[in-house]
């Protein structure tokens, strides 16, 4: 498999487009964006000089030997390491469906242009899939175990029945995917807090995973072990 990353780009609701722009310029056209709330606390939102917590999250592919580019771009010309400006994550890729859909991801470079050094990161993606109205169950969980904050998309899973099978259980549709980005030291205690407190069997019934961070831009004012504030 080619070095390819998945970047998520999480913003302010305002930049939406200013960000889909700039992707545009730097020849990646192809950028999927939902909207997304923030669950940073009052207290984390005062230090980091923030005063709103909606938010837009912006899924885009891109060649490993594009990325550190594009996300010191994203730190020089968006200066989304500035306050409530933003963060940005590359997740590595194992697989792409078909030669054509890599293509069409990479605005149909040549895949022999796709290649590029691995990178590794201190940072983690942990995302938890809860009931809807459980999101702060699952943070305060989350917090306990180390975390700051997170960000919240709300969504529709299509397993409930199929959920009986495996836990007995009944699950319903409406879903809050919560996305924390945190120290790779921290994340097996906030994983086993969200277990724990608001897992599969607590009215939450949360499952939650986790993926690995090959780079970042956003977190300057952070020390790593406190990355997962955003």
């Amino acid at each position: 498999m080619k070095n390819i990353h998945m970047l998520i780009t999480i913003t302010r609701r305002e930049d939406r487009e200013e960000f889909i722009q700039y992707y545009t310029n730097h020849g990646i056209p192809v950028v999927y964006s939902t909207g997304a709330e923030g669950t940073a606390r009052m207290k984390t939102l005062s230090r980091l000089g923030l005063e709103k917590t909606d938010k837009s999250l912006h899924f885009a592919v891109l060649p490993g030997n594009r990325t550190s580019d594009v996300l010191k771009g994203l730190t020089r010309e968006m200066q989304i390491d500035l306050p409530d400006r933003g963060v940005a994550l590359a997740i590595p890729l194992s697989s792409v469906g078909g030669a054509r859909t890599l293509q069409f991801f990479m605005n149909d470079a040549e895949l022999d242009e796709v290649e590029g050094e691995p990178m590794e990161s201190a940072f983690e993606l942990i995302i938890a899939v809860a009931a809807a109205g459980y999101t702060d169950i699952v943070m305060d969980a989350a917090r306990e175990g180390g975390a700051g904050g997170g960000t919240v998309v709300h969504a529709k899973g299509t397993a409930a029945a199929n959920a009986e099978k495996f836990f007995g259980m009944s699950l319903a549709e409406e879903k809050e995917m919560i996305f924390i980005v945190t120290s790779g030291k921290k994340k097996k205690d906030i994983m086993r807090s969200i277990m724990q407190k608001a897992g599969i069997d607590s009215e939450a019934h949360t499952l939650v995973f986790s993926l690995p961070v090959a780079a970042t831009a956003g977190f300057r004012l952070l020390d790593a072990d406190e990355a997962d504030k955003q």
